[in-house]
């Protein structure tokens, strides 16, 4: 839907703040889900601070006990990747283009993992 909106009025005002609140509640949408199915350290972006803080304090660094330190770390970079790939998309393309490739891997994502516990 966001990405609809970005296309059909690109760069007016009124669509900037229609993108942040369709935007705003699906970021909302995905915490609760993610909180409700309980997957543990990828509980939201909105604690990216708190993973990286359980990955460097239970690495080697640490006290090395943690046996999700790939779990964390693949959410960390999955996290970079995600926003690098954003930038580039949004600096050379309109707003739309990213949002459609962040709703088109959500779909993919979602299929491949659909029916996993």
């Amino acid at each position: 839907g966001a990405a609809l909106v970005a296309f059909a009025g690109p760069g007016t005002p009124a669509t900037r703040y229609v993108l942040i609140a369709l935007t705003a509640f699906a970021m909302g949408l995905r915490n609760a889900n993610v909180r409700k199915l309980g997957v543990p350290d990828l509980t939201a972006t909105t604690v990216l601070t708190t993973t990286l803080t359980g990955l460097v304090s239970e690495s080697r660094l640490g006290d090395g006990t943690s046996p999700r330190s790939p779990r964390r770390a693949a959410a960390v970079a999955a996290l970079f990747a995600g926003a690098a790939l954003g930038a580039w998309l949004i600096r050379d393309h309109s707003p739309g283009v990213p949002l459609l490739v962040a709703a088109a891997m959500s779909g993919v994502l979602a299929t491949i993992t659909s029916g996993r516990e």
